[in-house]
């Protein structure tokens, strides 16, 4: 079943008593369920943009690139500044595209959109997201293969706000199983990594209150494949999971996230296969050649008390 509103077509998905709904704008998840459980920031019908870029899929690479450059075989490519306040380019190339589906099942959906050459991305590449219903949550994969004569970076991510029903967001305890932080200048560009000793150490389990961050975390050591965990203060937990090339996770935090009820604390845990800025510092991007392919995952899975 499917709806259209700003995001594009809606579609749900369902396996056992989970339900996923899925956009085809930028393969944003609109929202997830198990047993009538929000486990990520619903959002609502309407004409706007997912705020705070919730649920979006980000591809050719998550995050920002410093001013926009990066230099490929010694020509320096200039992307559009998309996040002007900070002269930097947001979230990879498809936060605004229209994909389209390629397959659908019952608890499965395919979403392609092919990223063509253009201001600073001389390349040719078709993308997709599988996104599943799963009986406990659910997964995402996300794939790539250049369609170019050269090769071509690629690093991907998605941007979900998880939460647990209608506990209050600044009531959850988030882990994270991450041995360094990045930190960042004023525009949230890298400065250097750090031990996450002495600094932001969520390893423990801190309040989501108590944080402000917008911080990316690497040395991922994954409790079981979980490389993070929101817990609520009666016992249920969401997890979320990750391949082992996805070796980062984002995390966010905002006071003002809006719901109908009114704003509230919200926080994005995002995994990425790359850091902030990849396409300068070369960090774990997947160089693919010509006529090659990609894939990897990540999920969520709520359990309850």
């Amino acid at each position: 079943m499917s709806t259209v509103t700003g995001v594009g077509e809606r579609f749900t998905l369902r396996a056992g008593d989970t339900e996923v709904e899925v956009g085809t704008v930028a393969a944003v998840l609109c929202s997830a369920r198990v047993g009538g459980v929000d486990i990520v920031e619903p959002l609502a019908d309407g004409v706007a943009p997912p705020p705070f870029c919730s649920g979006i899929a980000l591809a050719p690479w998550p995050n920002r690139v410093r001013a926009g450059q990066w230099t490929y075989d010694g020509a320096v490519q200039q992307l559009d500044i998309t996040e002007p306040a900070r002269g930097g380019a947001l979230h990879g190339l498809l936060e605004f595209a229209e994909y389209e589906v390629r397959e659908l099942t019952e608890s499965q959906i395919l979403l392609g959109a092919t990223i063509h050459p253009q201001h600073g991305w001389p390349f040719l590449v078709d993308t997709w997201v599988r996104i599943e219903a799963l009986a406990d949550g659910l997964r995402m994969t996300h794939g790539a293969r250049n369609l170019s004569d050269r090769r071509a970076p690629f690093a991907a991510g998605t941007h979900p706000y998880p939460r647990i029903g209608e506990v209050d967001v600044a009531e959850l305890v988030l882990t994270a199983h991450a041995d360094e932080y990045l930190e960042v200048d004023e525009r949230l560009d890298p400065i250097a990594w750090h031990p996450v000793e002495g600094g932001t150490d969520l390893r423990g389990g801190v309040p989501v209150g108590a944080l402000a961050l917008d911080t990316a975390f690497r040395g991922l050591r994954p409790a079981d494949g979980v490389t993070a965990t929101l817990a609520a203060p009666d016992g249920r937990r969401l997890e979320i999971f990750q391949d082992d090339d996805w070796r980062y996770l984002q995390v966010f935090t905002t006071p003002i996230f809006p719901r109908p009820a009114g704003p509230g604390t919200a926080v994005a845990i995002e995994p990425m296969t790359a850091p902030p800025d990849a396409l300068n510092s070369g960090d774990d991007l997947v160089w693919l050649e010509p006529g090659e392919s990609y894939e990897g995952s990540w999920g969520l899975r709520y359990l309850g008390v």
